[in-house]
């Protein structure tokens, strides 16, 4: 039985790429009556009698899924913040930083516009970046006008499914336009009253791109902490994980516990005190969410 990775899917069908080419096909009945719907990057099998006649019989366990896009097995989410027009906000960083990491999705961080920044804000901005790096994130700094953009992204995106997240007005969208010029995505329009974008794509498709797959739909539209439960929050802070045995009790929250390593560290200014703040603004939105029914 062939095996493939549906790489499109659109109006009922999806389009599985395996070594021969790629094949229409349709999913069975019995994905319905299970509640199934096949995803865009499910490795599948199935059988088909000619490149538009095929059905998918069978979808491999997924290592993660999206909902925005749907996609499922993405490697790695690389989360775009602009430096201007909008400012940097750190508390939406680290929420996206969560969000990608409870996926159990590499994170890397693209800075955009940077050209549109003096050389003093540059520095300090670099300066207060560098803790992210230092806990292990890939960070990259990209200008508007770069004419090397494809040469400097390309290297992260081989061999690798990978979506583009970030907030409206960031460039995800003319960053992915830039990169793949056949792409000619629609800019979002940003819609002031509400501050985010208006959704301009309808299907999700993932482009070949340096021996890689790019998600052509940007993704994490909605920023909420519904399927994040309290006791996973703290595994989503690598900084925390790295300290955490030191806790005196296991399972610290690092919120009232005595004896609490990742407390000691913001005292000592080795975690900064702003990513813990934004770490109990978190703690407080998931026990103030609606329970669901």
């Amino acid at each position: 039985m062939p095996k493939g990775k549906i790489i499109k899917a659109l109006s009922g069908f999806y389009y599985v790429q395996y070594e021969g080419g790629v094949v229409q096909c349709r999913g069975r009945g019995v994905f319905r009556q299970k509640k199934i719907t096949p995803l865009v990057g499910d490795h599948v099998e199935f059988e088909y009698e000619n490149a538009e006649e095929g059905y998918i019989l069978a979808i491999d366990t997924r290592d993660n899924e999206l909902v925005r896009p749907p996609v499922a097995n993405v490697d790695q989410a690389i989360i775009v913040t602009s430096v201007k027009e909008p400012e940097v906000s750190l508390h939406l960083l680290d929420k996206f930083l969560v969000l990608v990491e409870a996926k159990a999705i590499t994170p890397l961080l693209f800075f955009t516009k940077m050209d549109l920044l003096g050389e003093q804000k540059t520095q300090q901005l670099k300066e207060e970046l560098g803790y992210y790096q230092k806990i292990g994130y890939e960070v990259q700094f990209l200008s508007t006008q770069d004419e090397e953009l494809e040469q400097q992204v390309a290297p992260f995106l081989r061999d690798r499914v990978s979506v583009f997240a970030g907030q409206s007005g960031v460039g995800k969208t003319s960053l992915l336009n830039k990169m793949i010029p056949d792409l000619d995505l629609e800019t979002n329009v940003i819609s002031e009253s509400l501050g985010r974008g208006k959704h301009t794509t309808r299907h999700v498709e993932l482009i070949p791109f340096h021996q890689g797959l790019v998600a052509d739909t940007p993704g994490f539209s909605s920023l909420d902490f519904s399927d994040i439960e309290l006791e996973d929050l703290p595994g989503c802070f690598p900084d925390f994980v790295e300290i955490q045995d030191q806790c005196k009790f296991r399972g610290c929250l690092h919120v009232r516990e005595p004896k609490c390593a990742v407390k000691g560290a913001v005292e000592q200014q080795q975690i900064p005190e702003q990513r813990y703040q934004h770490y109990l603004q978190f703690v407080e939105e998931i026990q103030n969410r609606k329970p669901r029914y």
